[in-house]
């Protein structure tokens, strides 16, 4: 028997069992403001409490070492402390997603408390423990600083009160409840009798399945069912683009990576669901895996899947004469390029709940990227009508474009619906690395000519995506290499293939920036590899080939509302005074796009005098889609925010895409637009009291884009782009002092939310420049440690200054663009070229050797 404090409380604990305090806390307790990041890694902070005065990991806390501990949780702290820190990151915008906050916030109350006015230095040492793979850590350290400041001098602070408007900080919606860890994610809900689902999975990347043993996981006390994929209904695959996922691999099929399903185990707690995953025994016949993207291509080499070749997709722009533009060239740059593997890193990994409905189909609580998407294919795999699948969206903790692609959702479903009882599937760290998609390796052999006179003059590009076990979109992903293959410069003769390619490593999907930050590398490397050849200013060369209205794109599109050039001026004196920098330009898509149509719909219901329902189909994952909402929302109607509840749930039928590229602020914006004509033609003549019970319906369709490579007499490959241009500064050591990002939003929305955007994407981006990487062996994970993905701390990222442009757009609401992924774009490309002017080293791959550059890297 021990005993000890928790938040003011005394607890008699019996058990000296080898359990972690998060365990105790979230399961016995119910506290769920303490969180699971890492599957007790100790690598991400985001479960830390107050221990005897000190910020620990409850994760690797042992409840035997407890005794006469004083334990406290964010439930615990003064409400004064806890709301003045918290009130601080609200108004600094250092709450994005907020799955990581309240272990911020305790990490915060317990730094204060040690030092009550820390330095930016102390404060930065203080969050080594501590992992935001949203922010950039910059909101947070304000928010730290500021809260400091306002506890020392016993002053209050209030979160700010806003029209609500464009253009204006307004706080993000529900970051408060976020913060203090009251607003609930997917694993922090239950509900009586709910079971829980864990997945077995391939232990090999290629092997047939010769027999599933499940005899010895039954005999477990708790074990309810063990599904296989005999059990599904419905179709065994899915797909965002082509039907090639099995939920599940039966006996006789061959596996293709090793986050294939074999079986699921529903039990009536997850410890035991976990230990009867371990007495499932597979016979496996081993085949050698294909993880060569050249080998794959061979006409001997095995298909991973019989339905197409492995190099199923192959995107082809050809544009004018670049065979006789190379011939005529006075200068041309060459060089083949490689990028790795990336994880998106996401604190909130997968999980999801299903429980049966009164119709005969099952509701689903989803952190997915499209809840539309996430119904369509459960309603597939169960084999029923989509009207009895309904999906409710819990604002998930990170995304990335790695939730897009269905994992655990379908398995719930499955699950539930036979059982017709309640199941949460989730996931393990570990598992999470294995199963959902990652960023895309790419091969890209380049060739970029311009003429004596600095002007570019054609690019040649053959490049080759490892898209993995399944497809994924992957296939756009590699469209996107070949349609920003000229980044953002006019280059007027294009010889351009993209291929994508299945093999057996783990499936590459969406990701932030998808596709052109890979590319970006390349030809920005080029370019400076041009301006030394030609004795040319690089930020004059950039300035002069710079895209600018009614100039093409690489795939022919005309392309107006263009910022570069106003995003170059906004780094010209920074690049002038510094003595080793490199700079990048940038250029990414809003929408799909391609021959595809973009939509959005919104329904706007007058509940009473201050209660609006606002529902979209938007996946809100810290990047401020709601506030999108609200704010345009209050700037067409004078509605005050408060007033406005948003909800995502396909029970209100607003058929809506994923929320991928960059699009949903234009589409959503639009749709919103639409729908408020109405309600502010009747507020004329009546009041909301008037109009309560009334629904407000808007739509906005893109579609009259062109797929590339399409005979078409105006090509439209995307409805817009944003554009950026970035400045790495190095200091006189090599290190990275500062990252000048200046990015053309078209409108700034939220000025906040727009920096809090920014700065995440730029340290995504040095993160992909400098240490993340995540390597495979034979289609065996090398590691799938968190820690191992080496995903920057607050004490390895350097300044960022963010320099807002505003060049209106000619389709987005009041001019705005797309910003949720051009922020990471360049900015790989402005650190290796700062750092060939450093060291006169060009760099060909990623992440760079980071030990002889990056001493701050620590």
């Amino acid at each position: 028997m021990i005993s000890f404090t928790l938040n003011n409380k005394t607890v008699e604990y019996n058990s000296l069992e080898d359990r972690s305090l998060l365990d105790f806390l979230r399961k016995d307790k119910g506290i769920t403001s303490v969180k699971d990041g890492c599957s007790k890694q100790a690598t991400c902070g985001a479960c830390m409490v107050e221990i005897n005065g000190k910020a620990k990991l409850a994760c690797v806390t042992k409840m035997k070492k407890l005794n006469n501990a004083e334990i406290y949780t964010m439930e615990g702290f003064p409400e004064y402390v806890r709301d003045v820190i918290a009130n601080a990151f609200v108004n600094k915008g250092a709450v994005q997603c907020g799955f990581c906050t309240p272990g911020f916030i305790t990490r915060t109350k317990v730094l204060i408390q040690e030092k009550p006015l820390p330095s930016n230095d102390e404060i930065k040492k203080a969050l080594k423990l501590n992992l935001c793979r949203c922010t950039g850590y910059k909101k947070i350290e304000e928010a730290i600083e500021f809260s400091a400041n306002i506890i020392n001098e016993n002053k209050n602070l209030e979160i700010n009160k806003t029209s609500g408007k464009i253009g204006i900080s307004h706080p993000k919606y529900k970051a408060y409840e976020t913060a203090i860890g009251k607003r609930d994610f997917v694993n922090d809900i239950s509900f009586d009798g709910m079971l829980y689902g864990v997945l077995k999975f391939s232990e090999h990347p290629r092997a047939i399945i010769i027999k599933i043993d499940i005899s010895e996981a039954l005999k477990l006390d708790g074990v309810i069912k063990i599904f296989t994929a005999l059990d599904i209904p419905g179709k065994i695959k899915t797909g965002l683009i082509f039907r090639d996922w099995p939920l599940m691999i039966a006996q006789g099929e061959t596996t293709n990576y090793i986050g294939d399903v074999l079986a699921g185990i529903v039990a009536t707690d997850e410890d035991i669901a976990r230990k009867a995953v371990e007495l499932i025994n597979v016979e496996y016949e081993l085949l050698s895996p294909i993880t060569d993207t050249y080998e794959a291509m061979k006409i001997d080499s095995p298909q991973i899947h019989k339905e197409r070749p492995n190099n199923f997709e192959n995107c082809v722009i050809k544009k004018a004469n670049p065979k006789k533009a190379f011939k005529e060239a006075k200068y041309i740059a060459k060089g083949k390029f490689q990028t790795q593997r990336i994880e998106h890193g996401f604190l909130e990994f997968e999980v999801a709940i299903a429980k049966p409905n009164e119709i005969g189909g099952i509701d689903i609580l989803s952190q997915g990227q499209g809840v539309y998407e996430d119904r369509r294919q459960v309603a597939s795999i169960l084999n029923l009508s989509e009207d009895k699948v309904r999906v409710s969206l819990i604002p998930n903790g990170g995304g990335f474009g790695g939730k897009e692609d269905i994992t655990v959702q379908g398995h719930a479903g499955l699950f539930a619906y036979i059982l017709q009882k309640p199941v949460k599937v989730l996931l393990t760290r570990d598992e999470s690395i294995r199963m959902h998609p990652k960023r895309h390796p790419v091969y890209m052999d380049m060739e970029l000519a311009a003429n004596e006179q600095g002007k570019l003059t054609a690019i040649k590009l053959r490049a080759v995506g490892d898209t993995g076990a399944y497809a994924s979109v992957g296939n756009k992903v590699l469209e996107r290499v070949a349609g920003h293959a000229t980044a953002g410069y006019y280059i007027p003769n294009t010889d351009i293939e993209a291929k994508t390619v299945y093999t057996n490593n783990i499936p590459s999907g969406a990701m932030r920036g998808f596709g052109a930050n890979q590319v970006s590398f390349a030809i920005e490397s080029c370019i400076d590899e041009i301006c030394e050849k030609g004795n040319f200013d690089r930020w004059e060369f950039r300035y002069n080939n710079a895209l600018v209205d009614g100039l093409t794109t690489a795939t022919g599109q005309k392309v107006y509302g263009v910022g570069i050039r106003a995003c170059l001026d906004e780094l010209k004196e920074e690049y002038s005074k510094a003595k080793y920098s490199g700079l990048a330009c940038a250029i990414k898509n809003s929408g799909v796009g391609n021959g595809m149509a973009d939509f959005s719909n919104v329904t706007i219901e007058i509940k009473s005098e201050t209660h609006i329902l606002l529902q979209h189909g938007w996946t809100e994952m810290g990047q401020g889609v709601h506030n999108m909402a609200i704010q345009t929302f209050c700037q067409e109607t004078d509605i005050k925010p408060e007033f406005i509840e948003v909800d995502v749930d396909t029970k209100a039928q607003i058929k809506t895409g994923m929320t991928t590229s960059s699009r949903a602020t234009a589409l959503l914006g639009n749709a919103i637009i639409h729908a408020s004509k109405e309600l502010i033609k009747d507020l004329e003549t009546k009041t909301l009291k008037n109009l309560i019970g009334k629904k407000y319906k808007g739509e906005y369709i893109c579609d009259w884009t062109t797929k590339p490579g399409d005979d078409v007499e105006k090509i439209i490959t995307h409805y817009s782009y944003g554009y950026a241009a970035q400045l790495c500064v190095l200091d006189n050591n090599g290190n990275i002092d500062t990252i000048y990002a200046a990015h053309d939003a078209g409108k700034i929305m939220n000025p906040m939310l727009f920096e809090g955007q920014i700065e995440g994407a730029v340290h995504m981006g040095l993160g992909y420049a400098l240490s993340e990487n995540l390597p495979m062996k034979d289609g065996y994970l090398v590691s799938s440690k968190l820690k191992d993905c080496k995903i920057l701390r607050a004490h390895q990222t350097p300044k960022i200054v963010v320099k807002g442009v505003e060049v209106k757009d000619p389709v987005g609401p009041y001019g705005a663009k797309g910003i949720g992924e051009i922020g990471l774009v360049p900015t790989a490309s402005a650190v290796v070229n700062a750092l060939y002017q450093f060291d006169g080293i060009r760099r060909y791959k990623l992440p760079i050797n980071i030990g002889a550059v990056s001493c701050w890297l620590i």
